[in-house]
């Protein structure tokens, strides 16, 4: 083989080896950046409750770390079963796989708070009753639920019971209403003391998107 072309077969080689070491070094460098939603997670689990706890369970829904969660529908009804039964020790034990999952979930970290606060753990009730009145506050801060205009925007329809839940509401007719390209859940929802009936606005386009997909 002559030469010149010995020359530039190594020079192809060279090149070609050069371009896979990039491939793999870009590769490994976007593996290493975590999400949005991970980069938040990481400084909300190490302490800092200054986050946007919107942007958190917003960016959790096109998260990778939504796509490989695991599903923990069982470990949530153990969950509540333990502390029905008043075994702390487990509703904190099944919480975490939920936690774990799905760290927007906020029947756990409720879970959590009342079963740490029953240990004496004053420290870590006090951080999952944090992060819960977080998540909360970033849905009722998104409207007020009145009118479609002023609908609470919500990731999941669970998310509109805890609502109910917190402002001493039963949960009566739900409708679907579709207003200017939005889809919205309308719930008649009735007073547990006063016995009166409000209507309540849910924006769903968040969770109608990744459900349909």
């Amino acid at each position: 083989m002559k030469l010149k072309t010995i020359s530039f077969v190594l020079l192809l080689l060279l090149l070609t080896t050069l371009n896979c070491v990039a491939q793999d070094q870009d590769k490994n460098n976007s593996q290493k950046t975590p999400s949005e939603y991970g980069a938040l997670l990481a400084r909300v689990q190490g302490g800092d409750l200054s986050i946007d706890f919107q942007k958190l369970r917003l960016t959790w829904m096109d998260s990778p770390e939504r796509n490989t969660a695991k599903e923990t529908t069982d470990e949530e009804k153990a969950m509540y079963a333990a502390l029905k039964a008043k075994d702390y020790k487990k509703a904190i034990d099944r919480a975490d796989v939920v936690i774990t999952n799905e760290f927007v979930n906020m029947d756990a970290h409720f879970i959590e708070y009342i079963a740490y606060e029953q240990l004496h753990e004053g420290k870590k009730s006090e951080f999952h009753k944090a992060v819960f009145d977080g998540l909360l506050k970033s849905i009722l801060q998104s409207g007020d639920g009145k009118s479609t205009q002023t609908a609470y925007v919500v990731i999941s329809t669970h998310e509109e019971y805890v609502v109910l839940n917190v402002y001493g509401l039963l949960p009566g007719k739900q409708s679907l209403v579709n207003d200017n390209g939005h889809a919205y859940d309308l719930l008649e929802a009735k007073d547990a003391k006063t016995n009166q009936t409000a209507k309540i606005y849910f924006n769903v386009d968040i969770p109608f998107k990744h459900y349909l997909q």
